[in-house]
């Protein structure tokens, strides 16, 4: 597993990393959440031994970061923030050179690097030089060269930052399939990503831990969990308020809907749904919502009570 304890990191008098202490098992896609500014890349650099902690410590299977640097590298595929590769190399040659940094000569440099390029469809790019690759490919470059010695742990910052929406569905069924027995670490700040391919969520803010859950969990800390959104005709936001267990109605005029919101750990379905069928309204759409991560997102991060 990966171990964080106690994670620290000071630059002068600001801390940037604050007392983080938590585990990942294998199986486990961890989405790694927080605004700006929040930590995120600055402990990726730490978990993968290019930052030193001021005080705490990182194990990747066992192999302490600071401790044991090398062994615990080479558990570890890292695509840093940015893809940072050399521009002037090109494709085919950088993610060789990449192999024989990694230990892999002849056939088997060859069978990896194959391997790796055509998980990320970069046949196209081989012979172009980095430097003029879009942005999209320098990622889907970064993303190769991490994945090439098919290591146990990958920590991924910001994978599908660049990627157009077939891109982004494809590095998803990626981690996906590399998720089945690897652990998967992703620093965000696309929210989409979440629900998408993470198991479970940590949301730091200021460089303290503020949430730890599997998505559907943070979810349910929204205003909106178990709201109910009506668009019909001739809705009758009073008889909707008045039912039991519903905390208020917000009318959204544009898209014509009312949501119906519901108190903590009440379900308002079966009463909407059987005041619409009392009154015989038309009702065109009818969703439950599991909640909003983003508006946790928001809550937690701005230190307000989700």
């Amino acid at each position: 597993m990966i171990e964080i304890n106690n994670l620290t990191r000071r630059f002068a008098q600001r801390t940037v990393v604050d007392d983080l202490s938590f585990r990942v098992q294998p199986g486990e896609v961890l989405g790694f959440l927080g605004p700006n500014g929040a930590g995120k890349s600055t402990t990726m650099k730490m978990l993968t031994g290019f930052l030193a902690p001021t005080f705490g410590s990182a194990r990747i299977l066992g192999f302490d970061i600071q401790r044991q640097t090398l062994q615990a590298q080479r558990q570890i595929g890292y695509l840093p923030e940015g893809a940072p590769c050399y521009g002037d190399m090109p494709v085919a040659g950088f993610l060789a050179f990449i192999a024989e940094v990694r230990g892999f000569r002849g056939a088997e440099k060859r069978r990896r690097v194959d391997a790796a390029v055509a998980r990320l469809e970069l046949e196209k790019v081989l012979g172009q030089s980095i430097e003029t690759l879009s942005k999209g490919f320098k990622r889907r470059v970064g993303l190769a060269q991490a994945i090439l010695h098919e290591p146990p742990v990958l920590i991924l910052d910001e994978p599908t930052d660049g990627l157009d929406p077939n891109q982004k569905h494809q590095v998803r069924q990626l981690i996906g399939e590399l998720a089945r027995d690897r652990i998967v670490v992703i620093s965000t700040h696309i929210l989409e990503e979440v629900s998408a391919v993470c198991s479970r969520a940590l949301i730091i803010a200021s460089g303290r831990l503020v949430a730890d859950g599997t998505p559907l969990e943070l979810e349910s800390r929204s205003r909106y969990h178990q709201a109910v959104t009506l668009v019909g005709d001739a809705l009758d936001p009073a008889a909707l308020a008045a039912l039991p267990g519903v905390a208020g109605i917000e009318a959204n005029p544009v898209e014509g809907s009312l949501t119906v919101l519901a108190r903590p750990g009440e379900v308002i379905f079966p009463q909407v749904n059987a005041l619409i069928h009392q009154r015989g309204w038309t009702v065109r759409e009818l969703d439950v919502e599991r909640g909003r991560l983003d508006e946790v997102f928001r809550a937690l991060t701005r230190g307000e009570a989700a």
